[in-house]
């Protein structure tokens, strides 16, 4: 039975409207979906999930495995094919994070324009678009958080105690995507325990499902566990890289994740859950998204794990902004929040999509602000240029030879484009890739060696002779992690790969 939960009760959910802008999202995805090529971690997904497993030393293993059994069904189709099956999901999950947007402010009480606000400014969060072009665990994530606590507030708002069963496959799938989940789900709790309602954490369906959960997680802890927790290791890797000012560029990051205008609604969201006396049962939402930031900033996470949670305080903000436009000049606040919607949604695309010609990309913003749209550009001509030092070689090394890549980008690339070329087998101790290895010992070279870094001294103890045989030029002035690269050639390898290998492993 349905509870009052404050001075706002439920308004039905505006499908029509809402269902459109989630539609128009998707389809904007799917059409942009072939530009360009793959992303770096697309061609490392599809050799991952070539080697089905539990998990991998940087991820749970369920995107991965959808790559794997998306190049088994489309792996002779021509890529813009391949990779329009392979994005579908990403698609269909920008859609949920849509629909979700609206569902929240239907559900806190807003009626149908607010629920059209919070669905757009969703719909054209750079954090969404630019993460739902591609196949990436951070698009999933964010539909897990949100559909996560979704449940919580259809909880808040019915009490229906059924309804929390829901949380245990909703967080048993989304940790075999990504584990953040885990920092979203104990933020909610403080958040309760904060300011209630409390009751929700002495419901046994809430603790069923927190088994559930556990139990379909459960292969992938056993093989991190099996295999040293390497995924706990990259958590210090992470802290390194400092991507927008490392733990200091966290906060200020939030505006871009979201969007600097579509913050505006994000920022009344939060000030209405915590401050407005009619959304006091959602508080715990705003301090939920407070808490996941402090984490994040104390451990020294990345920027947009925070994001997640930016679909809840969307739907509380799109209540806010409604209830702006309907207390003053109506015509021309509606007219103004049209036109920025307008004016943000174009800005995001010409950042956020692949809407220039490659031979642009360079001198657009959108290399300079999208380190994305580098990495999916220039792979097959960065392949084409390993094959030409492989090819130089002469005759007679096709069954000693041996390609070692610098990184799981690099390395995948010329496992996906390397057959035309006839490439000798592949390997790289980056991540994953190293279990896939050692090459066996008969390949004693010649081996190719691409790698960002000169290797110069390392070479000259390791290799009876060395060459550098060439740079990478993307031939499009495109500043790229590959752009420059060295491919050095190995002569005469002076250890056996089973004796080497153990010490090329690297995160």
């Amino acid at each position: 039975m349905t509870q009052p939960t404050g001075d706002r009760a439920p308004r039905p959910f505006a499908y029509r409207p809402v269902g459109l802008i989630a539609t128009v999202a998707a389809v904007v995805m799917f059409v942009f979906s072939s530009r360009y090529g793959f992303h770096r971690d697309e061609l490392y997904y599809i050799v991952a999930g070539g080697h089905p497993a539990f998990g991998y030393d940087d991820q749970p293993p369920l995107v991965p495995l959808w790559a794997g059994l998306s190049h088994l069904i489309a792996g002779s189709w021509p890529d813009v094919l391949q990779l329009m099956l392979l994005r579908l999901p990403s698609d269909l999950a920008v859609a949920g994070v849509v629909l979700l947007g609206g569902a929240f402010a239907a559900l806190m009480g807003g009626e149908r324009r607010a629920q059209i606000i919070a669905a757009v400014t969703m719909a054209i969060a750079p954090v969404v678009m630019i993460s739902g072009h591609l196949l990436s665990t951070t698009i999933f994530d964010i539909l897990a958080w949100s559909g996560f606590a979704y449940v919580v507030v259809w909880w808040v708002v019915t009490r229906i105690d059924r309804h929390l069963l829901w949380l245990g496959p909703i967080a048993g799938v989304a940790l075999q995507v990504k584990t953040l989940l885990l920092v979203y789900a104990l933020a909610l709790v403080l958040g309760l325990l904060i300011c209630g309602p409390r009751g929700v954490l002495i419901r046994w369906q809430l603790w069923v499902s927190a088994g559930v959960a556990a139990v379909i997680w459960a292969p992938n802890v056993w093989w991190q566990a099996a295999h040293g927790w390497p995924q706990v290791e990259m958590t210090a890797v992470i802290r390194s890289d400092g991507d927008f000012g490392g733990r200091v560029g966290i906060l200020p990051s939030q505006f871009l994740m979201i969007g600097p205008v579509a913050a505006l609604v994000l920022i009344a969201g939060l000030w209405r859950v915590l401050r407005v006396r009619d959304a006091r049962p959602f508080r715990f939402l705003g301090w939920a998204y407070i808490l996941v930031v402090v984490i994040v900033i104390a451990t020294g996470g990345r920027e947009y794990y925070p994001s997640g949670a930016f679909t809840a305080l969307v739907g509380a903000g799109g209540i806010a902004v409604d209830g702006w436009i309907s207390r003053g000049a109506e015509a021309v606040r509606l007219s103004t929040v049209r036109t920025i919607a307008v004016i943000s949604a174009a800005m995001t695309a010409i950042l956020g999509l692949p809407v220039y010609p490659v031979a642009w990309l360079h001198a657009t913003p959108e290399a300079a602000v999208n380190y994305d749209a580098g990495e999916t550009a220039t792979w097959p001509s960065f392949t084409a240029q390993v094959a030409a030092v492989y090819q130089g070689l002469g005759p007679g090394v096709a069954d000693t030879a041996v390609i070692i890549a610098g990184n799981y980008g690099e390395a995948g690339a010329l496992e996906h484009y390397g057959a035309k070329y006839h490439l000798p087998p592949v390997y790289s101790g980056h991540l994953a890739f190293w279990r896939w290895g050692p090459p066996p010992d008969s390949r004693t070279g010649p081996v190719i060696i691409v790698s960002e870094s000169d290797l110069a001294a390392d070479l000259a103890t390791s290799c009876g002779s060395w060459t550098l045989a060439g740079r990478i030029d993307n031939g499009v002035d495109l500043d790229n992690d590959e752009q420059g690269a060295r491919i050095y050639v190995c002569r005469d390898p002076r250890r056996s790969w089973s004796q080497a290998w153990p010490g090329l492993y690297r995160m």
